[in-house]
């Protein structure tokens, strides 16, 4: 997976050998699904609950998750697969396996002691916070074109940082209007403090504008205190052509200066 700024590590040919899991594993998996699963009913997006339902054959409390099977659930659906990582991989790496719609993940989960912090995400945040949205037509195109943006301008460490907090703000840490605000981002869906801490209200709302968006620094170390809150999942692909134009602002700026 990426976290941005992460320190980057050298990606390998992996696979997920099921056979290695243990029942502490399993008993994880179980408890973590099953609490995380109960608290986002009030809490998470619509959109979100309803595509890990649609899921529930290969994603659900009673096994953990085989790369596999999930590949062929995607197969006919929105054609997203996953990559096996061996941990935090470079940016880079990162934009080109989302541009051919493989999301990237980790085949390790957490250890029962350390059920609610981790300083690298794990098997849990990847697969129960990120793929259940790959399933949602809009959300898939987004990720889909999100990824192309980057590979389109990876070499441009400016434009790079802009697509980092695009991608914070709203794959990572995304909150919606549905009535009430509800989240969508994986560290939130796979965090049962982070969405808790969403759903109090005790956090600074503000509503979803692109241009602040790219502008806001944010911190991996810590929970978060500002959400953009999106009224719709067109708003995130609407997000694509206005990123192009602030790139081609950018690109025209570097020239005229002779960068």
């Amino acid at each position: 997976m990426f976290y941005p700024f992460a320190k980057a590590i050298k990606q390998h040919t992996m696979k997920q050998n099921f056979e290695l899991y243990t029942k502490e594993d399993q008993q994880v998996w179980n408890l973590l699904f099953e609490r995380q699963w109960n608290n986002l009913q009030e809490k998470g997006s619509t959109v979100y609950l309803k595509s890990l339902s649609e899921m529930q054959d290969v994603i659900n409390k009673e096994e953990l998750p085989h790369f596999q099977k999930i590949n062929q659930w995607f197969e006919g659906r929105t054609g997203w697969s996953i990559n096996v990582v061996p941990g935090l991989i470079p940016v880079n790496d990162f934009f080109e396996l989302l541009s051919k719609k493989k999301f990237c993940s980790s085949t390790w989960l957490r250890s029962i002691k350390n059920m609610d912090y981790l300083e690298e995400p794990d098997m849990f945040h990847d697969i129960f916070g990120h793929i259940p949205l790959l399933a949602d037509p809009v959300f898939s195109s987004f990720m889909e074109a999100f990824g192309k943006l980057g590979v389109e301008n990876k070499e441009n460490e400016f434009i790079v940082l802009q697509l980092q907090r695009l991608y914070w703000f709203t794959i990572e840490f995304g909150v919606i209007h549905e009535q009430t605000i509800k989240s969508y981002g994986a560290g939130i869906m796979s965090s049962f403090g982070e969405t808790n801490h969403v759903a109090s209200g005790k956090v600074n709302f503000k509503p979803f504008d692109i241009q602040e968006i790219i502008q806001t620094p944010f911190k991996t170390d810590e929970i978060q205190t500002t959400y953009f809150v999106l009224e719709s999942f067109e708003q995130l692909i609407d997000s694509i052509p206005f990123m192009r134009n602030e790139i081609k602002k950018t690109k025209k700026l570097e020239l005229w200066n002779g960068n």
